[in-house]
């Protein structure tokens, strides 16, 4: 278990990061800018073209809306950048 004096930089690049989105979503290339921006390896799954990772979106948040945004064990729907900061210690 983490304790409070994690090195931020140690929080954030041993928590996986994936994001779900889609080519045309303004929130998703909002939130992809705020991940390069703060040095946070991130994996994309474009939902537009790939049907599998598709579906594994929706059943993970039982909805269609982009972008999800998966930090270790937790889901964010939509940019949350208050809750991605705060999962990520930034």
């Amino acid at each position: 278990m983490d304790t409070p004096e994690t090195n931020n930089e140690q929080a954030a690049s041993s928590t996986e990061v994936i994001i779900y989105s889609t080519p045309v979503c303004h929130f998703c290339h909002a939130a992809k800018e705020f991940f390069t921006e703060n040095d946070v390896a991130y994996t994309e799954h474009d939902v537009a073209a790939d049907a599998e990772k598709r579906q594994e979106m929706v059943d993970m948040t039982g909805q269609m809306g982009v972008p999800v945004i998966r930090i270790g064990e937790d889901v964010i729907i939509g940019f949350d950048e208050a809750k991605i900061k705060e999962l990520l210690s930034l």
